[in-house]
């Protein structure tokens, strides 16, 4: 049995379809309707109060999603239980979260994948397996990131607009882009600049555009544009070399949960509940998370 502990965004729906297919469900969420909506489309999934009576339930695994602020403590809860568990991103938005978050994934790090689905994207795999491999050769990289943050603007989930609670368009956006460059070139990064920008959506209590300039120790230089004033949902990679331009695009395609990664995602934690470590070390996870604190403590 896989438990679904919480279901304050989106990703925990799609997680689900892919899960149930293999696996029994069980889940806790406060909120009602989202609560409902999720008993709609899975009518035989088990549903608990709260998040102790969930565990004691003896899940194999867990997929937490609850608001930001509330990870660390959600997060340790299951790993007093020495449980595998996939944190839908972002674990942390702040310098304060991840500070709250290090020594909990501390007491078990191969436990915990914190991830944007991104990375595990068929496509970019592909990329990442052609240029990675030799780093130098790579003078500077971009990720873009297109996708309408128009729901914010519109009242959904105002905690993820907020930029001390949910990190705002600069983090929850951005980690999309911050994971890719990571992937491709390790964790060895620091933020040199951000700047962002209400173009669209004046609603909004954070921003709709924004841009992180990045650098690698002894290494290229990048970048990760945020487009949140968009109608259209959309990730590109691109990296410069000597030799010229080498680009990937991701898109939803016929097959929106494979070529996004959502498939590559939950088969990376099932493994994890058979037993392997997380295919993501948390130096890599942390470095995003910090990178993404850093940007949106800069545009504070």
């Amino acid at each position: 049995m896989i438990a679904l502990a919480g279901l304050a965004t989106s990703h925990p729906y799609t997680d689900a379809r892919t899960l149930a297919a293999q696996s029994a469900l069980a889940v806790w969420e406060p909120d009602a309707g989202r609560l409902a909506r999720f008993r709609a489309e899975h009518p035989d999934a088990e549903v608990f109060d709260d998040l102790t009576a969930l565990l004691d339930a003896k899940p194999d695994g867990v997929v937490l999603t609850v608001p930001t602020p509330q990870v660390a403590p959600a997060l340790a809860a299951i790993l007093d239980r020495d449980l595998p568990c996939f944190v839908n991103k972002p674990a942390a938005a702040t310098a304060e979260q991840l500070a709250a978050l290090d020594p909990v994934v501390s007491r078990a790090p191969h436990r915990v994948l914190s991830s944007s689905v991104l990375r595990f994207a068929p496509t970019f795999e592909e990329f990442r397996a052609r240029h990675a491999a030799d780093p130098a050769e790579i003078l500077a990289v971009r990720a873009t990131v297109r996708h309408s943050v128009r729901p914010w603007a519109e009242g959904l989930n105002p905690w993820q607009d907020d930029p001390s609670a949910g990190g705002g368009t600069l983090v929850t956006m951005g980690i999309h882009g911050v994971e890719l460059l990571v992937a491709l070139l390790g964790p060895e990064v620091a933020v040199a600049g951000a700047v962002s920008a209400i173009r669209r959506f004046p609603t909004l209590r954070s921003e709709d555009t924004g841009i992180i300039a990045l650098g690698w120790a002894g290494g290229p230089i990048g970048t990760v544009e945020i487009l949140g004033a968009t109608d259209d949902e959309a990730y590109a990679v691109t990296a410069e070399t000597a030799d010229g331009t080498h680009s990937v695009t991701l898109t939803s395609g016929d097959d929106p949960e494979t070529a996004l990664g959502y498939r590559g995602t939950i088969a990376a934690f099932l493994g994890m509940v058979a037993g392997e470590p997380s295919p993501v070390r948390w130096t890599e996870t942390r470095a995003v998370l910090s990178v993404l604190a850093a940007a949106r403590a800069m545009t504070r």
